[in-house]
């Protein structure tokens, strides 16, 4: 028994853009192959589209997508159990090629969503805390899922659902959650951790992280199909290929995991640059390279560009996207340090080499930005400072615009 496993493929993504298509696209590409490579089931987990109340136009370009699997006869795969009350049009999408998907980020919402929305049309089998085993040629699969939830909710909703292996089924848990340490950000919530993971399953599927890979959760294959379309133009996306996993379940000892690279999805690169002389004449040989390269569509080129303001012309840089705009799909992200910045940096940088305590860099703060605003150095910043941890901050105020001659009080005379 052949699985085709899908994820993210954010049909709408960059809606209205340059790269509006590639998200249709790139996933009729992988369902075509899919079916080709003689699938006799589809998984999908979450993020089947970029927004949770996506255009009708959205919708009906990804039904004609979702719709390729039913076109299909069924090759012997039957329903064995379900631990829903299945639709009366869902045991009918399973005597074709069925999909079974579970909703991600991008779909979860309060009240029925997307992925719901397809399963009463017919298209596919929506699980959350649910499973479906099937069955060909006496060979048995037990798919369980888990949609995508809250990550500061994601363990104790896995806890409470405590999904177990059906008996006599190769058992695989589809989820779409960050699980800890595989995420894109050190800022993420709280998230799932590898421990927490039930045990006892033969594979393990996780959607939402958009770079494909296998890796290992208390000895079971955890799998991450990535995403079939690049949203996010970071390194990582450059790094890899976009496209889908083939598992065969019938291998002998265990599954057999294959990557099936998409042949015409869109390429992305990402390239550094550090301003100075000859910035212009440095891009377009950059560019020059990628565009020598046989690619089946013009490609995504994010340069960033990092070094002094002061070194760029953005004139120059207007003219490089206007030249190149017919042949590839230019972002040029700029990270520039201003002659400002530059002197704020080291201020701080001495702050910190200086070791100082939270009061005393407090004062350096106030003294420095008393200077910049160019106030008359009539008054002690010292008992200013001291004014404003006091809360003192309309006396202070009338100080420092000269309508209060005297700190007064507690805090002395001026100078």
């Amino acid at each position: 028994m052949k699985i085709a496993i899908i994820s993210d493929m954010h049909f709408g993504y960059d809606y209205g853009g340059e790269l509006e298509n590639d998200s249709f696209d790139n996933a009729e590409e992988a369902v075509r192959e899919a079916i080709a490579a003689g699938a006799d089931l589809l998984l999908m987990p979450g993020d089947v589209f970029d927004s949770r109340f996506p255009r009708t136009d959205v919708l009906a370009r990804a039904a004609r997508v979702l719709s390729m699997p039913l076109l299909k006869a069924n090759k012997g795969l039957k329903l064995v159990s379900c631990s829903k009350e299945l639709k009366r049009i869902s045991k009918r999408t399973l005597l074709r090629l069925p999909t079974i998907a579970i909703h991600g980020t991008h779909e979860r919402r309060y009240g029925a969503n997307t992925i719901e929305a397809l399963e009463n049309a017919g298209v596919l089998v929506h699980l959350h805390k649910e499973f479906i085993c099937l069955e060909k040629d006496g060979k048995r699969i037990a798919i369980h899922g888990l949609s995508g939830i809250p990550d500061r909710d994601a363990g104790k909703e896995l806890q409470a659902w405590n999904p177990q292996p059906v008996e006599g089924c190769t058992n695989i848990l589809m989820l779409h959650q960050s699980i800890s340490p595989f995420v894109y950000s050190p800022l993420e919530p709280d998230m799932l951790k590898l421990v927490e993971l039930p045990r006892g399953f033969d594979l393990i599927i996780d959607g939402h992280l958009h770079m494909h890979g296998l890796e290992k959760a208390n000895g079971t294959p955890l799998l991450f199909p990535g995403s079939t379309v690049i949203t996010q133009f970071e390194e990582n996306e450059a790094e890899g290929e976009k496209g889908f996993y083939l598992v065969d379940i019938d291998a002998p000892k265990e599954l057999k995991m294959d990557f099936v690279p998409l042949k015409t999805s869109r390429k992305f690169f990402l390239l550094s640059i550090v301003a100075g002389p000859m910035l212009r004449e440095k891009i377009e040989s950059e560019l020059g390279g990628i565009l020598n390269k046989n690619l089946a569509k013009p490609p995504v080129v994010k340069i960033k560009i990092t070094g002094h303001a002061t070194d760029v012309i953005e004139q120059e840089l207007k003219e490089i996207e206007k030249k190149y705009e017919d042949r590839l799909v230019l972002r040029l992200a700029k990270e520039l340090e201003s002659p400002e910045l530059a002197d704020k940096v080291e201020f701080l940088r001495k702050i910190r080499e200086q070791k100082l305590s939270a009061e005393e860099i407090g004062l350096q703060l106030l003294d420095g930005n008393l200077k910049n605003l160019k106030f008359e150095n009539s008054f002690d910043y010292e008992r200013i400072f001291s004014m404003l941890v006091d809360g003192d901050v309309d006396n202070t105020f009338n100080v420092l615009i000269g309508e209060q001659k005297t700190l007064g009080g507690k805090y002395g005379k001026e100078k």
